[in-house]
């Protein structure tokens, strides 16, 4: 016999997690629901009589009308509908600072006649500033609900909570709600009722009233997200037209009738703030979302985020390169030359590090993402930015992930599970990848430094005082961020294409984040990286180098017993330049040249690009093998020379500032990261949009290149 289910639903930031990291301690397992990317969290608790339960925590959501992907899941748990199970009992976690607000999905959840319980959270934050909230009379309000005060942090309460639980389980007390339905609206569901399948009502008449309800306030001809039956959604669009015929609101109607009876009930049960909380509350919050000044803390804070992800982060990433880099020395000098040395030292090892490396930045990002979610401050920010976000079809949600995007895109597309709608979470991950990440610098470094001339040489400065190497790294950054919101501009009236939906949020009251639940989330997100986009890294990452390393051509060689160490070296450069150039990599540089031709590269830059797709700065070091200056850290100032003296056979050099230019844009605009794509992968669930980011940035970069270097040929500009 399965256990018994019971579903934790509430609002976003009500404590639900917190909760629910408390019933079930370290017994948590996360997954996915299926066929979607909105994760799945299980995991056991004991009942005091006896009973093993499992708990399952349902995505935060304000109602369950299905019009957000997280929504959608909501409904489909709380509910039961196919292809998840309907939970024996639901826990409904409100927060007693916002009671009318979170009373709303209390409602929608009880209509659908399901064993509930109502815990009452932040019962601590209610006696620390004065307050009252009278459970009993809230219970008599919900029709003999139970209702049980806890403290989901401090786990007060959680032992009354689950004999509440067992009780509702064993006795199954269902509430007695009063009818809401005026006329006209009665009529509207009663159209829709016979369309709502039996599978989904299990024969009750209130709860196919119920799911009628949810069908008229969720179903929209312009979002098919919603799998739902052809017959429901052409009576309730039938219903809709009706009333718009008449001039009748149904969104407004149904959501209307709802608050009212919060609104007459809930002055019963919650005793007036004092108001030197409320004092406390506007104060902060006169500062925080101050147009100017909520603006610049904002940014400050921004600052800080970006400088952790950028600079922070430096130290752990050299940690985990020189640990990588050490296992692969080891392993070089523990097993003789073979094809088995190179595949486990330069294959798999150091693919594993290109999974492993990312993991400082994603543990920053998602500690100050988390402590800014718990302490109520990401609402603030959200709202902050809505205003500006709005103009390109995004909402103030997307504005940490695209910033994010500078540090790198990994961890900046994972935060874009902050955004509730999957519309928005999609956009935002197809902009990102083109905001000037920390991998870009090396390219940048190599190529400004190369073709343009410094401060102290002749036409180095602008003005008399900019220096024109600083200029054009600044121009990249702007220039990214531009293209990043034109982009979205552009696929969020296209391909993107939806109705506006405006920024509902609630200002939570500003609370300490709990330590617990900030280092789980960061533990859940790295695990899932590492677990489900790592191995799609390892695979390509091995996959580059065997392209790059086969077939196998002469081993270095040393010009005798007693060559100087210089003649050695620059023996083993030469071989590992020929055999680049005689590998697969190198003949598909030669394969592409006739395309990147007309860009101002040859096929040398093209084996760079294609050893720039394990990670954007390989670029350096592949394109230094190519040249046979050697390979690792110290590769850049010799390059740089070379790539100053190479000439074609006529005489003209190979690398011109116009070259230059091109190749810095088409590096801004190009793909060329395998982990953005493997992430990308991860958090969509398919290879449908990796696969349109990677056409799509790759033609864009390609046509911006070619405009450029054209462009300046057409112009005379060499």
């Amino acid at each position: 016999m399965s256990r018994p289910v019971v579903a934790i639903a509430g609002n976003p930031n009500c404590g639900k997690t917190t909760l629910f990291n408390g019933l079930t301690g370290a017994n948590a397992k996360v997954g996915n629901y299926p066929g979607v990317t909105v994760e799945r969290r299980e995991g056991g608790c004991s009942l005091p009589d006896g009973r093993d339960v499992v708990v399952l925590d349902i995505p935060g959501t304000y109602s369950l009308s299905a019009r957000s992907h997280e929504e959608q899941i909501a409904i489909t748990a709380v509910a039961g509908l196919n292809p998840i199970r309907e939970p024996d009992a639901v826990v409904v976690v409100v927060d007693s600072t916002q009671l009318a607000r979170n009373l709303y999905l209390v409602r929608q959840v009880l209509e659908l006649r399901l064993r509930t319980v109502v815990a009452l959270n932040m019962a601590d934050v209610v006696r620390k500033h004065g307050m009252r909230v009278d459970a009993a009379q809230l219970s008599r309000m919900l029709g003999g609900l139970p209702v049980v005060p806890i403290a989901a942090v401090s786990g007060e309460g959680l032992a009354e909570l689950k004999q509440a639980v067992a009780r509702v389980l064993r006795e199954d007390l269902p509430a007695a709600l009063p009818e809401l339905d005026g006329a006209e609206l009665r009529a509207d569901v009663d159209a829709v009722v016979p369309h709502v399948p039996e599978a989904w009502s299990r024969g009750d008449n209130a709860r196919r009233a119920a799911l009628a309800r949810w069908a008229l306030l969720s179903i929209d001809p312009q979002d098919e997200l919603w799998d739902v039956p052809p017959a429901l959604r052409q009576a309730v669009l039938e219903r809709q037209r009706l009333a718009a015929a008449a001039g009748r609101d149904l969104d407004q109607t149904l959501v209307a009738a709802r608050y009212r009876w919060i609104d007459d009930g809930v002055h019963a049960v919650v005793s007036r703030v004092p108001s030197t909380l409320r004092r406390l509350t506007d104060a902060v919050d006169r500062v925080l979302i101050h147009p100017a000044v909520g603006f610049l803390i904002f940014l400050l804070l921004m600052t800080v985020v970006f400088e952790s992800l950028f600079t922070w982060s430096q130290p752990l990433i050299d940690g985990v390169d020189g640990a990588v880099s050490a296992v692969a020395a080891g392993v070089r000098a523990s097993l003789p030359a073979s094809f088995l040395r190179d595949l486990l030292a330069d294959g798999i090892i150091a693919g594993l590090g290109a999974v492993l490396v990312f993991l400082p930045q994603i543990l920053l990002l998602f500690l100050f993402l988390s402590v800014m979610e718990d302490s109520g401050y990401m609402a603030r920010a959200a709202f902050l930015m809505d205003r500006v976000m709005k103009a390109i079809g995004l909402t103030g949600r997307a504005f940490v992930p695209m910033i994010s995007g500078f540090a790198c895109a990994i961890p900046a597309i994972m935060a874009t599970r902050t955004m509730e709608r999957r519309r928005d979470r999609l956009l935002t991950m197809m902009v990102v990848p083109i905001m000037t990440c920390s991998a870009r610098l090396p390219v940048y470094t190599l190529v400004i430094g190369a073709l343009f001339p410094a401060p102290h040489e002749p036409g180095g400065t602008w003005l008399g005082f900019f220096s024109v190497q600083a200029l054009i790294m600044v121009g990249m950054y702007l220039f990214s961020t531009v293209l990043a919101l034109l982009a979205a501009a552009v696929l969020g009236r296209t391909l993107f294409r939806g109705a506006t939906v405006p920024l509902v949020l609630e200002l939570p009251p500003y609370r300490m984040p709990a330590p617990r639940s900030v280092l789980r989330m960061m533990w859940e997100r790295s695990r899932l990286f590492v677990t489900e986009a790592g191995p799609t890294i390892l695979v390509c990452s091995i996959g580059l180098w065997l392209l790059l390393s086969f077939p196998r051509g002469a081993a270095p060689t040393a010009s005798g017993p007693g060559a100087p160490v210089a003649g050695a070296a620059a023996d083993a450069a030469a071989a590992r330049a020929e055999n680049l150039r005689q590998s697969y990599g190198g003949r598909l540089g030669h394969l592409i040249e006739p395309a990147i031709a007309p860009l101002g590269f040859d096929w040398k830059i093209g084996v760079g690009l294609i050893g720039a797709f394990a990670a954007r700065e390989v670029f350096v070091s592949t394109m230094g093998v190519v040249y046979g200056v050697g390979e690792g850290d110290q590769v850049a100032t010799p390059l740089r020379e070379r790539l100053q003296h190479e000439t074609w056979p006529d005489g003209r050099r190979v690398y011109t500032p116009l070259v230059g230019l091109s190749l810095l844009v088409f590096f801004a605009l190009a793909a060329q990261c395998m982990s953005t794509l493997a992430v990308v992968r991860r958090e969509t669930a398919s290879w449908r949009w990796p696969i349109f980011l990677f056409t799509y940035m790759t033609a864009l970069a390609w046509l911006a290149s070619l405009a450029v270097f054209q462009g300046g040929r057409m112009l005379g500009f060499t």
